[in-house]
């Protein structure tokens, strides 16, 4: 951006609550076309949010005229491949703008389409994005107890069907069972030190769950590598962990999964994960809603 170009417009949503003081809030900006990596990094620094989205041309021949785009999503410090709740968020934005419907993002992870619908009673906006193919591994045991170390979690506070690993949907996530509620919601880490165990494993985030009953979970972040201290609602993680939760055998093939996050940092925000038997994408859906700035 040139000092002769002006400001472009920062619209402020939140993704997965109907309130705008619940769910994760997204600074999302419609033309970024004037904007070079520095200044969209200055912009989501500036916000403060856990992600901001930055909207583009797509590339020749993606989806319909006029409903893709090329999105990328910046954090307060770096760029990362994928962001669930920009992209609802995003989504929430244009629907409000060119109407509910298809759309189709092209981002650094991979082509994200994202389903726009109308609630015929309340008139909120949902949106369902498809994740891009899913993927796990294990984690090393020597990583395992350093990701512990930072949380200060006992070994012991692990639940056991929960298998530690690091699942991936177009972020990477170390995925950590808690055996009770208050394990979850008494979370205080070291920050630099996950911090350091997240650069050198390449996650996004740390995702933290506990399970209430068999397709209901309450979820946390911890996101220190992108200069905050937790996400509130995470799209991406939700859609790395249900495809993990899948492959452990947690859930059925078919199974719509409920995700409560947010509520221990006081917005809260739900967030609904589908899996499809004969699919290995996910999908994850939530509404959104306008902040005023």
């Amino acid at each position: 951006m040139t000092n002769a170009e002006p400001a472009p417009q920062v619209l402020h949503y939140t993704a997965f609550s109907g309130d705008p003081a619940g769910g994760n809030p997204a600074g999302v900006v419609l033309d970024a076309s004037g904007l070079d990596d520095s200044a969209m990094l200055a912009i989501a620094a500036g916000l403060g949010y856990s992600e901001s989205a930055f909207l583009t041309a797509p590339p020749q021949g993606l989806g319909e005229p006029g409903r893709a785009f090329t999105l990328r999503f910046f954090s307060p410090k770096a760029e990362v491949p994928f962001c669930g709740h920009a992209t609802v968020a995003t989504a929430v934005a244009l629907g409000e703008r060119i109407g509910p419907g298809e759309l189709t993002f092209a981002t650094p992870a991979g082509t994200v389409p994202v389903a726009v619908t109308e609630d015929s009673a309340s008139g909120a906006l949902r949106a369902t994005l498809t994740s891009v193919e899913p993927h796990s591994e294990p984690v090393k045991d020597r990583d395992l107890a350093e990701a512990l170390a930072a949380l200060d979690w006992p070994a012991d506070d692990l639940d056991p069907a929960i298998t530690p690993g690091i699942a991936f949907a177009g972020a990477r996530h170390l995925v950590l069972g808690a055996a009770t509620r208050e394990r979850l919601a008494a979370l205080s880490y070291d920050f630099d030190r996950l911090t350091a165990l997240m650069h050198r494993l390449d996650l996004t985030t740390v995702q933290l769950v506990w399970r209430a009953s068999k397709t209901v979970f309450h979820v946390r972040d911890p996101f220190p590598v992108g200069g905050v201290v937790e996400d509130p609602a995470t799209g991406a993680a939700a859609a790395a962990f249900g495809a993990y939760a899948r492959e452990l055998g947690l859930v059925a093939p078919d199974s719509v999964l409920t995700l409560h996050q947010g509520e221990d940092l006081g917005r809260p925000g739900e967030l609904t994960v589908t899996l499809r038997a004969g699919d290995p994408r996910v999908r994850v859906s939530g509404v959104g809603t306008r902040i005023e700035a």
